[in-house]
C-alpha cells in the first residue's frame, strides 16, 4: 500500500492546528504530538511532555517560536541519536531547511517577531495555530521525501 503524502500532510497539518485552536496542546506540543502519531507513535505518547516548556518563545520568553522548537524536536524523533551513537548526516540540514523556510514563509522564527502586530489575543492565537499547522506539514512533508520512512508508514497503514 502506498502512503498518499499530500493527504497525510494535509490530515496532520489540520490535527495540529486543531489541537492548538482547541487549546487541548500548545504549538511544540502539538507539531511534537502530531509527528509521533503520524509516525506511527514510535514514542510513547507522553513524549509531548518534552515540548511543554517551548511555547510562546521558549517558556513565555518570545524568542525561538515554539511550533519551530517543537518542529527541530520531531526531525529528532526521526533522525535523533541515542548515547554513543554517530550523528545522522540528515538531521542536521532538515533542521537549517526548517528553519528557513518558516523565515522564508513569516519573515522570522523568533516568536516576538512573528506576532508582532498581532494585538488582539484571538488574532495572535489564530496566526500561532496556522505557523504550528505549517511547520508540522513542512517537517512531516520533509520526512515523507525519506524512502525508508515512506516504505514504513505503508507497511504500518497495510
Amino acid at each position: 500500500m502506498c502512503v498518499d503524502r499530500q493527504a497525510m500532510v494535509q490530515s496532520m497539518r489540520k490535527k495540529a492546528e486543531g489541537y492548538y485552536e482547541k487549546e487541548e496542546l500548545f504549538c511544540s506540543e502539538a507539531v511534537v504530538h502530531v509527528v509521533n502519531e503520524a509516525l506511527g507513535w514510535p514514542f510513547p505518547r507522553e513524549i509531548t511532555m518534552l515540548a511543554s516548556a517551548f511555547p510562546v518563545g521558549l517558556g513565555k520568553a518570545g524568542c525561538l517560536c515554539g511550533a519551530v522548537s517543537g518542529g527541530a524536536m520531531a526531525l529528532g524523533m526521526a533522525y535523533g541519536r541515542k548515547h554513543g551513537d554517530s550523528m545522522s548526516d540528515k538531521l542536521f540540514p532538515l533542521a537549517a531547511s526548517l528553519h528557513d523556510h518558516i523565515k522564508a514563509v513569516y519573515g522570522s522564527t523568533c516568536c516576538r517577531v512573528l506576532i508582532k502586530g498581532f494585538l488582539l489575543p484571538w488574532r495572535r492565537k489564530a496566526h500561532c495555530v496556522k505557523i504550528s499547522g505549517e511547520v508540522a506539514a513542512f517537517v512531516l512533508g520533509q520526512l515523507l521525501q525519506d524512502e525508508a520512512i515512506a516504505a514504513r508508514l505503508a507497511e504500518l497503514k497495510s
